[in-house]
């Protein structure tokens, strides 16, 4: 079952706080500090997420199981272990990305 957790809007400027993602090429807020669950992305030349993300807002949620939720899914990126407790993806669905994190 997936739980919304946060949404993600593309933007050319600098946001008070991003951080950068060196593996991804992209500076991101931390949408933990939104009320709105808000992360703002701005990415730089040659990040290695698909065009669909680097250009389209995306809904994120979490999942219990990150392998069983790709199953059958149009997976375009990933999964991606981002630290001990985050694994992601992205997937297409109703032609936006949606990320998909499974949290330990």
């Amino acid at each position: 079952m997936r739980t919304f957790n946060h949404v993600g809007i593309i933007t050319t400027e600098k946001k008070e706080g991003a951080m950068f993602n060196e593996g991804l090429s992209v500076w991101l807020t931390d949408y933990s500090q939104s009320p709105n669950k808000i992360e703002w992305l701005r990415f730089e030349p040659g990040s290695c997420l698909p065009e669909l993300v680097q250009t389209q807002t995306h809904m994120a949620y979490t999942v219990p199981d990150l392998a069983a939720e790709l199953e059958g899914k149009k997976v375009i990126f990933g999964p991606a272990v981002c630290d001990e407790h985050l694994t992601i993806a992205f997937i297409e669905e109703e032609g936006i990305p949606v990320e998909i994190m499974e949290i330990k």
